[in-house]
């Protein structure tokens, strides 16, 4: 078989699982799209134990409303029960997704409506069928086709990402900024370790922390980054700027999260110009 017939088989494989995916979707039959996605609030926040694991999240009891049945449910996030919850206070709304019927089978999830059409496996299906005929163009017709068949949509994603993540920068920053900040404290350091392939063991240190913002809301938070020594952080006092309207987004160093902005712009330009070369190079050696 030729290396035609490889690129055939490989279409049409990823081409019939593409629109098996589209068609389940646009009928709404996808496991997504049959899942009930509801609103659920915390009603209760338990500091982590210090020394404990970070992998369940911070302990929270959860309430929601089947709205099929109108029956009340209150659950915890102990166990498996989707992502994490890093960030939670009193009040807080946090999206809760189940099968049809069955409200016990719950799972946390950050942003409730994502995925909700059920087209990843599609997409990326349709993604494959891409690949395939990029390398087909390059190894059949000339080698710089591989450049200009992935650095085109490298650029033009480039193109797309940079000014969206500027925005989202631009928004979190000023909304850092503006307000004081407020005094918390470090009650918990959770310990985890781990062991490598090659039996290398590592350990790993998530302080937490609580604080209460100035219009009244206390928030208990994973604190990933910022905090110097996070293994003797237990007890210590620190300087939390927030966002008014999301206290999950939180730093404790201004100063660092302008770097930060400066190093990822810089980071974005430089992927995007990686992705114009490439096609310009490609181009020129057709």
């Amino acid at each position: 078989m030729g290396l035609e017939g490889y690129l055939a088989l490989w279409c049409g494989a990823f081409g019939t699982l593409a629109l098996l995916g589209y068609a389940r979707s646009l009928a709404g039959m996808t496991r997504a799209q049959r899942a009930v996605r509801v609103m659920g609030r915390i009603d209760r926040v338990r500091e982590p134990r210090n020394g404990s694991s970070q992998r369940d999240g911070i302990p929270v009891v959860v309430s929601f409303q089947d709205p099929s049945t109108g029956q009340e449910f209150t659950v915890t996030n102990d166990g498996d029960h989707g992502e994490r919850i890093t960030a939670a206070w009193t009040g807080r709304e946090i999206g809760v997704r189940y099968p049809s019927g069955r409200p016990h089978a719950h799972h946390f999830v950050g942003d409730l409506w994502a995925g909700r059409r059920g087209l990843g496996r599609p997409n990326f299906a349709l993604f494959l069928i891409y690949v395939g005929l990029v390398v087909f163009a390059s190894v059949d017709w000339a080698w710089p086709w591989a450049l200009v068949g992935f650095g085109g949509p490298w650029t033009v994603s480039g193109a797309w990402y940079l000014p969206q993540s500027e925005r989202a920068v631009s928004r979190r920053i000023d909304g850092l900024a503006s307000r004081p900040p407020v005094q918390g404290r470090v009650v918990a350091v959770l310990t985890d370790t781990s062991t490598d392939a090659d039996g290398d063991t590592s350990t790993g240190h998530t302080p937490v922390i609580t604080f209460t913002t100035h219009e009244g809301t206390a928030v208990t938070a994973y604190c990933t980054d910022g905090l110097p020594d996070p293994a003797n952080s237990y007890g210590r006092n620190i300087t939390v700027h927030y966002t008014p309207n999301d206290p999950a987004v939180f730093t404790l160093n201004l100063a660092a999260e302008h770097r930060s902005r400066a190093l990822d712009t810089a980071i974005g330009v430089v992927a995007l110009l990686l992705g114009v070369a490439a096609v310009v190079v490609g181009v020129v050696l057709l």
